[in-house]
């Protein structure tokens, strides 16, 4: 007779388990979509099964595949199914409230602003925004933002944080229009601020340091910023030329706020990798961006929020309220004719600006400005991937890539207002909202 050990039981017990879990390691999810933009095709596909399984697409077929024992199946048959769409120009840690939104920073701490955060990251998400390119913020709230959705502490899209550098009174120099005895004891703390092509090299390595993903540097002035001029050029060739050499021997890529034509041109030349806004974007600038492969990011959303509250008295600073009115209304413009020329163009909001959560409504603006349907679900999906450098993993719905899939109840193609409409939200093959 075989007797039976006191810790037999257990033993079994745990093949039991090792058996079930095993099988709900092979199980999969299988996405059966009514309409498929795979952000590669120019057109939809009807009647498709995204089959899921560890996180990435598996495979792509036409045909809605009968599940297998444990599958899971999510049924998208009335939907727009396609990639996660990826939003290359946001501010996470902030929302623009106005004139007394200035004074936020004397009242609240860095974890009341990393805390509120955390609300915008989601609305972000469930806007279908899987993936975005934070342009920066303050007390290094973006990469602190990207590492907690990361560990999953927070629940928000993946985040491509960017380290800031400008000039002193530039765009992003923190003290602009502060009382001098606030200026003298808050700018030697402003490790972004540079003036020479040796500062501009400390400054990129002081974000390498910190670990930014990219740099954002301010190649003019500004809207929001409290400072006169919204389009003056910043830095100078050979300082320029610093950031895009020193950002490039840490792998780093390089975009370029700028609203003024010159500085524009300037950053351009200098080799950087995206112009953002770009509002007086000249022909002879975007003739130099497309020698330079140089990708545009437009955020009309920016603009049209702008201009709006520009009408509103009291909602800006004084100083603010005349570039808001001059600036924001020309930026889809711009963002027309330089499509008709054949920029390249990534999508882009500026939120933080607008309201998070928002994003989807650039879509519709873009469209009005003469892009085709599709191609404006390209620019966040396929060219965004393209612009950060993660179109190996992220931007097409095909075998091998992360399963970041949207979808939108209905045909973006025949109206893109569904676009800002997102009804099923799927990241790295976890649901985030169905």
């Amino acid at each position: 007779m075989t007797s039976v050990k006191p810790n037999s039981l257990p033993l079994a017990l745990a093949c039991v388990i090792a058996v079930a879990g095993a099988a709900t390691v092979d199980a999969k999810t299988l996405i059966h979509a009514g309409r498929l933009i795979d952000g590669r095709s120019d057109a939809a596909r009807p009647n498709v099964t995204i089959t899921v399984d560890a996180g990435r697409i598996v495979s792509v077929a036409d045909g809605f595949a009968s599940p297998a024992a444990g599958d899971t199946v999510i049924d998208l048959r009335t939907a727009t199914v396609m990639p996660g769409l990826m939003d290359m120009h946001v501010h996470i840690s902030s929302e623009q409230s106005g004139a007394g939104g200035y004074a936020e920073g004397f009242f609240k701490n860095p974890a009341d602003f990393a805390l509120r955060a955390t609300t915008y990251a989601r609305k972000t998400l469930m806007a279908g925004f899987t993936t975005v390119r934070d342009c920066g913020a303050g007390d290094k709230l973006n990469l602190s933002m990207r590492d907690a959705v990361a560990a999953g502490w927070v629940v928000g899209p993946r985040i491509v944080a960017a380290g800031a550098v400008t000039t002193t009174g530039g765009h992003g120099d923190g003290t602009n229009g502060l009382a001098s005895e606030l200026e003298e004891l808050l700018a030697p703390h402003l490790p972004g601020v540079a003036n020479s092509p040796a500062e501009v090299r400390a400054a990129v390595r002081q974000r390498y340091k910190d670990g930014a993903d990219f740099i954002k540097i301010a190649a003019t002035g500004g809207v929001l910023s409290l400072a006169k001029s919204g389009d003056a050029p910043l830095f100078f060739d050979d300082e320029l030329a610093e950031v895009v050499r020193t950002a490039r021997d840490y792998g780093m890529k390089v975009a370029a706020h700028a609203h003024g034509a010159e500085g524009m041109l300037r950053a351009v030349r200098a080799g950087v990798d995206s112009i953002e806004h770009g509002t007086y974007m000249t022909d002879e600038v975007m003739s130099a961006m497309k020698s330079k492969g140089t990708y545009y990011v437009p955020t009309i959303s920016a603009g049209r929020f702008v201009a709006d509250k520009a009408k509103i008295d009291g909602y800006f600073p004084a100083v603010v309220r005349p570039k808001a009115a001059a600036i924001g209304p020309q930026i889809q413009d711009t963002f027309a004719r330089a499509y008709k020329a054949g920029v390249k163009i990534a999508f882009g909001t500026d939120q933080g600006v607008a309201p998070h959560g928002d994003n989807g409504r650039e879509f519709a603006f873009m469209v009005e400005a003469g892009m085709p349907a599709m191609a404006a679900i390209k620019s966040a999906t396929l060219e965004a991937s393209r612009l950060i450098g993660m179109d190996k993993d992220l931007g097409t719905i095909e075998a091998g890539k992360l399963a970041d899939i949207v979808a939108v109840p209905g045909d973006p193609l025949a109206d893109i207002g569904l676009m800002a409409r997102v009804s099923f939200v799927m990241k790295g093959g976890v649901v985030h909202k169905q």
